[in-house]
């Protein structure tokens, strides 16, 4: 949908007490409106103060309101959605023309061991009219688009195309996936693995990380897509382990080939820290498992030495070098660790 179109919104409640709420605040912010069958009309031209009005409502209260656009004078019903996704999509109008434009930043992932970058994570970026837009805006536009499906699977060709030729012949590349957009690995990854042989890459040095794990609430689905990647040769990998609850039961039942150790773990580890039981028993606990480990948000030298006395295998954070349009070296700070003495 062209959203230059949409000349105005439909909202209604789903309810009575909403309903004269919502007309309480559209009279105190003097936003014109006509009752058309129970609904408020809101013009184009004070579509802009939606975020204002939205802020009047709890996040319980803003699920209840809905909104369908005006198109040419006429309401297109096909289009109802919560009031707050529409808004999202209207203060995102650049989305379209932003996914034209992705970028990836390439973050180090260093062997705690010997200090070599073993691969990259591929962060995806969008550059826009002069801006650099990051990942979260991103998601969040897809997500209020209904394409976040579409995005991810473009995310994932274009971070393979772009990234895997700058890896050197022993490094891997990490290619972030949202297990929720995929219904049917058989069907929504074949245009991956169409990619991956369109640049001769090499599955075993593919890994496919799962965010959001927690959040995605059918463990067989995510199983088979899992294992869809390893048919392939590819590896995959956890993120977030020890974020909540149900962390160590996604590690037994899934059995990835790496996790990574969730930043609030490591953010200001120190010796005398009393996190370091935890962090200990989780990198045991993977290791019996048959899994390595990542330790992220590595930002300070005293977080590496922590990790490092606990066993993790790799590492990754801003100490280690932050995320570059190209494929770089570890940063000297942190590479002194390596140097013989």
């Amino acid at each position: 949908m062209d959203l230059t179109q949409v000349t105005a919104l439909s909202i209604r409640a789903t309810s009575t007490h909403l309903q004269r709420k919502l007309s309480v605040l559209l009279a105190a912010h003097h936003i014109v409106s006509v009752t058309e069958s129970g609904a408020a009309l809101l013009n184009r031209e004070v579509l802009d103060r939606l975020g204002t009005l939205l802020s009047a409502f709890s996040r319980t209260e803003r699920s209840d309101l809905l909104a369908a656009p005006w198109i040419d004078g006429q309401l297109d019903p096909w289009q109802v959605a919560p009031l707050e996704q529409w808004a999202h999509r209207l203060d995102s109008q650049w989305f379209g023309a932003a996914t034209d434009q992705l970028r990836f930043h390439l973050q180090p992932i260093v062997h705690l061991g010997s200090g070599r970058v073993a691969g990259y994570e591929a962060l995806v970026r969008a550059q826009w009219n002069e801006q650099l837009i990051g990942a979260g805006p991103l998601l969040q536009a897809a997500a209020a688009h209904g394409q976040a499906r579409s995005f991810d699977a473009h995310a994932r060709r274009s971070a393979i195309r772009q990234a895997y030729p700058q890896l050197k012949t022993d490094q891997q590349l990490f290619i972030n996936f949202a297990p929720g957009v995929v219904y049917n690995p058989d069907i929504c990854l074949q245009t991956t693995f169409a990619t991956c042989r369109e640049v001769g890459a090499d599955f075993s040095r593919l890994v496919f990380e799962v965010t959001e794990s927690e959040a995605f609430p059918d463990l067989k689905l995510l199983r088979s897509i899992l294992e869809r990647y390893r048919q392939e040769g590819a590896q995959v990998a956890l993120d977030d382990l020890g974020a909540g609850h149900t962390s160590l039961s996604y590690l037994m039942e899934l059995k990835p080939d790496i996790v990574k150790l969730d930043r609030a773990l490591i953010s200001g580890l120190n010796a005398a820290d009393r996190r370091i039981p935890l962090v200990d028993a989780l990198i045991g606990y993977a290791h019996d498992l048959g899994i390595q480990v990542i330790a992220e948000g590595i930002e300070t030298s005293d977080e590496l030495t922590q990790v490092i006395g606990l066993g993790a295998d790799y590492a990754q954070g801003y100490f280690l070098g932050r995320p570059a349009p190209e494929a770089a070296d570890i940063l000297p700070e942190a590479a002194r660790y390596w140097v013989p003495q």
